[in-house]
């Protein structure tokens, strides 16, 4: 303490920015490591507390060149604070005297940025910076909830003649200088923030959470206040305005964490207090009318934005977090606007839909759509809300082949296959995936092929499309399980094999492009992962194939094993997401199919095998783990046919006796890959991967002594 107190005194060192961080994280590290009580007993404490005060102050101020290192000063005194309770020391801690200062410097020096940064646009807003944003916020709310009555009246005291003049700016004309307005938003947009954090961290304790609910619901009023001006007058010709769009993200922060805090059943009953200040002030009765009002603001701001991604996805997120939470979801049906939205989802009633630049967005809107229409679980409501949709697939279907290379008709692909996803993301149970199947299956499959076929060399359609497939074939929570004299896996499957043939056959034929990634690996993984789920779903009875002679299952695997030989092994493991699929493939194939693999030709077996030995090498432990998963059925399928049984009879057990013997080094090699990964390594997941040892070190007995 001595130490830190001289360098404080003489500033030895600290205008070298790297030694001032440091010197920060220093002072960080005190709370951590010592109790507030061995502190403040500490002679000269009240000296120090008062210096580390006035440097914290001066370190607000100098918000530019230290706005990484205040974050730890803030650990510091939110630290302090929260040990307040527990001190039993006479010695005064003066924390009462300098946190105030903290608190009141913390939100001025806020202000300070807003005013700084308007000349120039170059410069980075912290409010952009959603990281340092949060590691500065995180911390605030205990300072600020140490006195909360005297903050929250400086906070009111700052924000309502601020509040008052965004009042007035409603009945101003448009002009071309909003220099001012964008000050006040910037100014607004921080003390919402600020507002926010606070009510996070709702207090736990029932002997200071009434008071201290009263002074919650004081603060969150203003920000409900605001509310009412943001969308009106002359501000809703500001949408296209950074200040403005960094308002609106800061009261959506506001209503995720008021969410959070006050709304549901359990947060109702036990925020009396709150919700009858807010009664008093603004005729917020209940979480009900509270929710109304959240999602009123997300119509506006879905209705509004049609040019900024980051609101339309913050507005999305909210959204979907309201819906897909099992109380607020029922709540949010009961509410008018939430019908209209259900009712309304097209781009006339929210121009974002046909945005191009906002089209990812699209997956998380019917994603939360599909959320609350499949809560009614009703047939008819479900069939009412995708009839929009259903127009879209006859309009594209009803279109000549000569008409299907436009702009126009790749467009409406790209929204129809993210929008489809979306809703498929939603099914979670049997019932709601089988409306969504048939309704979809058969009449609108053939559309995918057309699809495929005609945009098979433009990745933002094919993309999009092949994504929406390997979410329909994913049975998760097993929501594909059909009725066993249903064939409908059996058909499911047969629009896979259509699916990945069409699209296998023609993306080989393309010519190298530049950018081999986005134009050629990104579509072939995607296919990969369609077939290794259909493959692992365990909703088809394969056996029937061969059975019939149904070429389906089959050709989809022809086609998956050229796709994958056709990208060198180096390239597989440099893309991570291609690694991902192309091993989840080979471990489906050596689990369920292994026929597949060992009828192969000598050299492509090699070769497979050989990328197992890669992958078992991978830092990823899920990729060491399904090629650790792979080689064991190998072994184990060598083993049981081969070593401990006569003369092998089975087609695929020849062929692997064959290839073993054409490469008898392939198994040995893998069994020294283990044993090093195994004893020199420092593996999560040594269980997996030491597995197949056993296998390996049966059929290798003789190599294994030599190992």
């Amino acid at each position: 303490m001595t130490g830190t107190k001289e360098i404080l005194q003489t500033g030895q060192g600290l205008a070298d920015h790297d030694n001032y961080h440091e010197y920060c994280r220093l002072l960080g590290r005190f709370k951590v490591n010592y109790q507030l009580s061995e502190l403040v007993n500490v002679e000269g404490y009240s000296d120090w507390i008062r210096l580390v005060a006035e440097f914290t102050l001066k370190s607000l101020q100098s918000w530019q060149w230290a706005s990484s290192s205040v974050y730890y000063l803030l650990g510091l005194w939110s630290r302090l604070v929260t040990s307040v309770p527990y001190l039993k020391s006479d010695m005064p801690s003066l924390l009462d005297e300098f946190v105030p200062k903290i608190t009141e410097g913390f939100i001025t020096s806020r202000f300070d940025c807003v005013q700084a940064i308007l000349p120039d646009d170059l410069s980075e807003d912290p409010l952009d910076n959603v990281e340092l944003l949060q590691d500065q916020l995180d911390n605030f709310p205990y300072i600020c909830r140490f006195q909360y009555e005297s903050s929250s009246l400086y906070i009111i005291k700052l924000l309502e003649p601020i509040l008052q003049t965004y009042t007035e700016g409603v009945r101003l004309p448009i002009s071309g200088d909003n220099d001012d307005l964008s000050i006040i938003e910037g100014q607004l947009a921080w003390l919402v923030h600020i507002i926010a954090s606070i009510i996070k961290f709702k207090p736990s304790t029932s002997s200071s959470s009434e008071p201290q609910e009263i002074i919650d619901a004081e603060l969150a009023a203003r920000v409900f206040q605001l509310l009412q001006i943001t969308d009106t007058g002359s501000h809703v010709q500001r949408y296209s305005q950074i200040s403005k769009q960094r308002l609106d993200r800061a009261i959506l922060t506001f209503f995720q964490h008021f969410r959070k805090s006050y709304v549901g059943d359990q947060a109702m009953h036990s925020s009396k207090q709150l919700y009858s200040r807010l009664s008093e002030l603004l005729g917020l009765q209940d979480h009900l009318m509270v929710l109304n009002v959240i999602v009123g603001k997300i119509a506006t701001n879905l209705k509004c934005y049609t040019q900024s991604e980051d609101v339309i996805e913050h507005t999305l997120a909210l959204f979907l977090e309201l819906a897909s939470g099992y109380m607020t979801g029922k709540l949010l049906l009961k509410l008018d606007t939430v019908k209209y939205i259900i009712g309304h989802h097209t781009r006339d009633h929210f121009p974002f839909l046909e945005e191009y630049k906002c089209s990812r967005s699209r997956t998380t809107f019917y994603y939360t759509l599909g959320w609350l229409i499949f809560m009614e679980d009703s047939p008819v409501k479900f069939k009412a809300s995708v009839e929009p949709l259903r127009q879209v697939l006859i309009s594209l279907e009803s279109t000549p082949d000569t008409a299907f290379r436009t702009d126009a008709v790749k467009y409406a692909l790209i929204g129809l296959m993210r929008d489809l996803r979306g809703i498929a993301m939603a099914t979670n149970s049997r019932r709601t995936y089988g409306l969504l199947f048939d309704w979809l299956y058969p009449s609108h499959m053939p559309l995918l092929l057309k699809a495929v076929a005609h945009w098979t060399d433009t990745p933002e359609v094919t993309t999009p499309l092949l994504k929406f497939m390997a979410e329909f074939v994913l049975n998760k929570l097993q929501r594909l399980t059909f009725d066993s004299s249903s064939p409908n896996g059996i058909l499911l499957f047969r629009e896979v094999s259509k699916l990945i043939v069409a699209y296998g056959t023609r993306v080989l034929s393309l010519p190298t492009p530049a950018d081999i990634y986005t134009y050629k690996y990104k579509g072939i993984w995607i296919s990969l992962t369609i077939l290794t789920r259909a493959l692992a779903g365990n909703y088809v009875n394969f056996g029937v194939f061969e059975l019939y002679g149904d070429r389906a299952l089959a050709d989809a695997l022809d086609v998956a094993l050229k796709l994958t030989l056709s990208i060198p092994l180096a390239d597989i493991m440099a893309f991570r997401k291609l690694t991902r699929s192309y091993f989840a493939l080979l471990e489906v194939l050596c689990n369920s199919h292994i026929n597949v693999i060992v009828n192969l030709d000598t050299s492509t077996f090699a070769h497979i095998v050989g990328s197992l030995e890669s992958g078992l090498k991978s830092l990823d432990s899920s990729i060491s783990t399904q090629c650790a998963s792979a080689v064991d059925n190998l072994a184990a399928f060598y083993f049981n046919n081969i070593t401990v049984g006569e003369a092998p009879t089975l087609p695929a057990a020849v062929n692997l006796a064959q290839h073993i013997a054409e490469c008898p080094r392939l198994f040995p090699e893998i069994l020294k890959t283990l044993f090093e990964i195994v004893l020199f390594e420092d593996c999560a997941n040594q269980w997996s991967i030491s597995r197949p040892m056993l296998s390996l070190i049966l059929i290798n007995e003789q190599v294994t002594l030599q190992l």
